[in-house]
């Protein structure tokens, strides 16, 4: 099959407010800050400290960073800005998830989650690290997503756009600012709204930024990318070797139920998925993750499972099951927990890795593109910051 072609417009330069028309974003490569110091007569080590004060020491102001020249950071503040985007939703659950839905410059909005504890079985490596003490990144690669998942609601209104390598950044510096200062980010998950791989070029640019030790400092072996499977993509993702995790959203074993579930598949095909999943693991050496959310009545019995079972053909890989929760307006039903069971018997008994995906943020519409639609169902005001009265829809589960 011949992949999709995915024209996806990337952000406006700037953003459409008059502030943000004049001013750069610090975090984007293309405001080359290396290069507007040396103009200006500083030295290239600058740069560093500038973008250390803004990732790794929460700077939310030029001001604020004390060891730079008054000068220098009065001409910063008129030529960069360190955050574009603001708060819009600040939503808090009782077991520790915060999820915030951010206004971009343009005036679209985005989600990106901060759990605690616990954590999600395809989110990296613990490395010693117990898994209470684990503080995930749940951060999204585009406004929409053009996949069309149809349990899921980032596509229900389609793909905006790219986010820059700016706006992908700037996430983690917001999910940062709600941390205790002896608190930081211990994994990333490109699990939010969007396809990673449609924004694949501006994901690696951010990527390998969270990973300097000047900024967020986080391993590779920590940071997982989650795509329903662009063979295209995933291949240049191999070629640049970055010893991510994948996760490989799969929702089905057969090409006709994928196709219903996930109508991008209709040109792909299971197979190229599969193959390019293998090249992956055999240029990483990372373990795969294969995603699959149970859907009630239709993918969640029990030869579902022995088809599954002979899709992944003996692969050293973890399959992550994610119940389906009942979304308001969603046609799809949770599985009942004796079909639950099943199906998780099927696999356990032919060998297979699998683990389920725990509940967090349930309560809080800290699944994929929820808080996004109900603050627009709602028309949430510009700043809100909610411990139990935004609008609640369950979580489709299709991320954490």
């Amino acid at each position: 099959m011949t992949e999709p072609t995915i024209l996806i417009p990337a952000a406006s330069p700037t953003g459409s407010l008059p502030e943000a028309e004049a001013r750069a974003h610090l975090l984007d490569p293309d405001a080359d800050l290396t290069g507007w110091l040396a103009v200006r007569g500083h030295p290239a080590w600058r740069s560093r400290a500038i973008l250390r004060w803004a990732l790794a020491r929460r700077a939310a102001s030029f001001e604020a960073m004390t060891d730079q020249p008054a000068v220098l950071r009065r001409d910063l503040a008129a030529a960069f800005t360190i955050r574009s985007a603001t708060v819009a939703v600040h939503d808090r659950a009782e077991d520790g998830t915060e999820k915030l839905l951010l206004a971009l410059a343009d005036g679209q909005r985005i989600e990106c989650v901060l759990l605690r504890g616990g954590g999600d079985p395809a989110a990296g490596d613990d490395d010693g690290e117990s898994r209470t003490e684990r503080i995930t990144a749940c951060i999204s690669s585009q406004v929409g997503c053009a996949m069309g998942c149809v349990f899921c609601a980032s596509g229900i209104d389609g793909v905006v756009r790219n986010l820059t390598a700016g706006e992908i950044l700037e996430q983690l510096v917001h999910l940062t600012a709600l941390l205790p200062a002896d608190e930081r980010i211990s994994h990333v998950v490109v699990m939010g709204m969007g396809e990673p791989l449609a924004n694949l070029d501006r994901l690696l640019v951010a990527l390998e930024r969270t990973q300097d030790r000047e900024g967020f400092g986080i391993s590779p072996r920590r940071i997982t990318i989650s795509t329903v499977g662009l063979p295209a993509a995933l291949d240049r993702l191999s070629a640049a070797r970055p010893g991510y995790h994948l996760a490989v959203s799969l929702h089905a074993a057969d090409d006709a139920l994928r196709t219903r579930l996930v109508p991008v598949n209709r040109s792909i095909g299971l197979d190229a998925v599969m193959a390019a999943a293998d090249r992956y693991w055999e240029a990483s050496g990372r373990r795969l993750t294969f995603e699959y959310v149970l859907l009630g009545g239709v993918n969640d019995a029990a030869e579902d499972a022995r088809a599954l079972v002979r899709l992944l053909g003996g692969r050293a890989a973890l399959v992550n099951v994610i119940p389906y929760n009942a979304v308001a307006g969603m046609p799809w039903q949770e599985p009942s927990a004796a079909s639950r069971e099943r199906f998780l018997t099927v696999l356990r008994e032919a060998g297979v890795n699998v683990q389920v995906r725990r509940r967090k943020g349930h309560r809080i519409n800290a699944a994929c593109g929820q808080l996004r639609r109900a603050a627009a169902q709602a028309n949430q005001p510009s700043t809100v910051t909610n411990t139990s009265t935004a609008p609640r829809m369950p979580p489709s589960q299709t991320i954490q």
